[in-house]
Order: C-alpha cells, then sequence, then structure tokens
C-alpha cells in the first residue's frame, strides 16, 4: 500500500468553448509536469462553465474520455477533470477519472448550481462515490457539492482524500478557500480543490485559489494565476492523527 501520494493541480485559464485547444494546453503542462500519481483539470475544463456549455456535450466515450486515456497510459498516472456529457437525452456534469489501463469510474455533479441556472440544462447525479487509487480511497466531489456537508460526510473513515473540482468565481473566493478548510477538518481527511483563474466568455472572473489542505486545516501548497502545482501526501501522517484525535467516534 502507496504511503505517499503526489497529486498535480492545473489551475488552467480555461479557453471559452474551445476543446480541442483546453485539451492541447493541459497535455503540455502534464508533458512538463514532474512524476506525478494524479493529474487534475477543473470542471468542464474542455468549455467552460456556464451559457453553451451543453451544445458541446460529448458522447461518453467521446474526444476528451479518448484523450484522458491517452495522457494517463503515456504519463502512467489517474487523469481526472469534468465535462459535459451527454447520456440518455440528458446531460450531466461528469466527473471522470481514468487509468492507464483505459478503464475509468464517473460521478455525476449531485448538486447543480440553481443561481446560474445550471440545474435547467444539467441532470443532477444520484450516487455518492468513493474510488481507491494506489491505496488511497478517495471521494470526488464537484464545485457546488462543497457546500454540502452532509453528502460529503467521511463515515467510518471511508475516504483519506476528498478531491474536488471547480469553476469559483473570484467574487466568492472566501467561501471556497474556507470550505475547503472546512471539508478537511471535519471529515478528518486531505482535501484538493482545483479551480480555474483569469477570465470566462461571458465575462466572469475566477481567482483560482486550487490548493491542497491537510486534515488539520492547514494549506500544504496553492496554485498562484495559470500554473501548475504537484503537491505529496503522506498517509501515515494521516493515520497517526486519526488515531491521536479520533472525533469520529463522536459524529452525529
Amino acid at each position: 500500500m502507496d504511503e505517499k501520494l503526489n497529486i498535480t493541480l492545473y489551475q488552467q485559464d480555461i479557453r471559452w468553448h474551445e476543446p480541442e485547444e483546453n485539451r492541447r494546453r493541459a497535455e503540455a503542462v502534464l508533458a512538463g509536469t514532474p512524476a506525478s500519481d494524479i493529474f487534475v483539470v477543473p470542471e468542464t475544463f474542455t468549455t467552460g462553465f456556464g451559457d453553451g456549455m451543453t451544445d458541446l456535450a460529448e458522447e461518453p466515450e467521446g474526444p476528451t474520455l479518448q484523450w484522458a486515456r491517452r495522457m494517463a497510459a503515456q504519463h502512467d498516472l489517474l487523469m481526472v477533470g469534468t465535462w459535459i456529457v451527454r447520456e440518455d437525452g440528458r446531460c450531466y456534469n461528469r466527473m471522470h477519472w481514468v487509468r492507464p489501463d483505459g478503464s475509468y469510474g464517473t460521478y455525476d455533479k449531485a448538486h447543480t448550481f440553481r443561481p446560474s441556472g445550471e440545474h435547467e440544462v444539467i441532470a443532477c447525479g444520484t450516487q455518492k462515490e468513493v474510488f481507491e487509487w494506489r491505496g488511497w480511497r478517495i471521494k470526488p466531489a464537484v464545485c457546488y457539492d462543497l457546500r454540502f456537508p452532509k453528502w460529503l460526510r467521511n463515515d467510518n473513515m471511508g475516504y483519506d482524500l476528498l478531491l474536488v473540482c471547480a469553476n469559483w468565481p473570484g467574487s466568492r473566493h472566501e467561501a471556497w478557500t474556507t470550505l475547503l478548510k472546512a471539508r478537511a477538518i471535519e471529515n478528518l481527511c486531505y482535501t484538493v480543490g482545483c479551480n480555474r483563474c483569469g477570465v470566462d466568455g461571458i465575462g466572469g472572473e475566477y481567482s483560482g485559489n486550487s490548493a491542497a489542505i491537510d486534515y488539520k486545516g492547514l494549506p500544504l501548497d496553492e496554485c498562484i494565476g495559470e500554473n501548475s502545482v504537484t503537491v505529496c501526501l503522506d498517509k501515515e501522517k494521516l493515520a497517526s492523527f486519526r488515531h491521536r484525535w479520533p472525533l469520529y467516534l463522536d459524529f452525529d
């Protein structure tokens, strides 16, 4: 069982409605990344979030999944990100984790962002997920999900890492950074959030603030601008903290 996990966050300035260019940019960053176990891109990294994203929805095994399979195999890591998928007549904001052998898992965003009207064009997911990668149990979440602690509750210490992909605007960056820390503290886990930066096609501004937070709520590292950062997570330290502070035994 691996005690250390290297995870790379790409805080991308997403090009509006340009899937091929966004994949190309992510591929270029990945090519220059040191050996890692996981490479994460933001929510809806192929299109940006908002108007017209469903017009670019892909089939479940469309071009972005095939690209992610190629990247995962080439770099021997797990590729993680969300893009819009159309299935059975509905569109989903679907988070994917794609393994080097081409197999993959998915999680459909459960809490679609009502203030922007996402709920009118994107179907809500209904299934909670936890998956395992190189000995680590990982809980996937997407953007607005971060506001719902009951949905993300770490019952029976079922996961070690909460992994969040987002398009969280800069105007609400304090909520983003605070909630990342809160979810880490209350769930006794590492929490990693990968957000976009820059300005989208309808003028929305994003400050990024992608970060890795430890089980005490302390930042391990943070991205500045369009950049990537690789962080090493330590399971032995996590287990030691949980043993010393078994707060989960008193969960409601």
